[in-house]
């Protein structure tokens, strides 16, 4: 009963709440298509995990498709070329680590910071949406879960050669997460999407992936406040 009052207070047909979700639909469905394309040339990179990772670039693919429909079921047009701008720091970075053959630079920036940003998003998202995105967006989230620990796995298994280029990479990247969920904040809201919830969700998700490739709570503590620092 709880969670039907909590829907009952948005309007998702007003103008308001359209606008915003024109802005965040675009999100999800470029942050989808973003994990394809970097899975797909990840697949490249590792040949020995090429099956792996097409699969899951493929399975990227469909929660596009899911949440396009979502857009679809409340006549909004997503803005991507706004969506397309959001990610392009990550997008550059990704592209530069790539070109440079820092595997362990392109696991972070994909398989957990965008993957946690999106759990994070996702969970929060939930108790909110409507019926229709409710239900998609239950079923992209359990696929994540899969999606963060095969970067976890390979990060883990390469942990004492990979840590510093790790610890580089998040200094360079976790600083982008803040300036996104900054630059989302009021559109958020109208959503009903907590801007402090989203930093709390996604800072465990990230955390607890850090502490699994095995990093210690001091260094995870330190790695942290570079997002805080942003």
């Amino acid at each position: 009963m709880q969670e039907l009052a909590v829907r009952s207070e948005f309007d998702y047909t007003s103008e308001t709440y359209k606008d915003a979700y024109s802005r965040i639909n675009a999100i999800v469905i470029e942050g989808e298509q973003e994990a394809h394309e970097n899975y797909t040339v990840m697949g490249e990179m590792l040949p020995e995990h090429q099956e792996q990772l097409a699969r899951l670039a493929k399975m990227e693919s469909r929660h596009k498709k899911g949440f396009q429909a979502c857009g679809r079921n409340l006549s909004v047009t997503p803005d991507m070329e706004f969506a397309r701008e959001y990610f392009s720091q990550l997008h550059g970075n990704f592209q530069k680590a790539k070109a440079e053959g820092k595997i362990p630079t392109c696991f972070l920036i994909q398989s957990l910071i965008i993957e946690a940003f999106a759990i994070a998003a996702y969970n929060i998202y939930i108790p909110v949406a409507d019926p229709f995105a409710r239900k998609i967006t239950e079923g992209v989230v359990k696929d994540e879960y899969t999606h963060l620990n095969f970067g976890e796995v390979w990060l883990k298994e390469h942990f004492g050669e990979v840590k510093a280029e790790l610890e580089e990479a998040n200094q360079e990247n976790l600083p982008i997460v803040w300036q996104m969920l900054n630059q989302v904040e009021a559109d958020a809201d109208v959503l009903g999407m907590e801007k402090a919830a989203l930093v709390e969700d996604f800072m465990i998700s990230y955390g607890e992936a850090l502490a699994n490739i095995g990093f210690t709570t001091g260094e995870l503590m330190r790695m942290s406040a570079y997002g805080l620092a942003a």
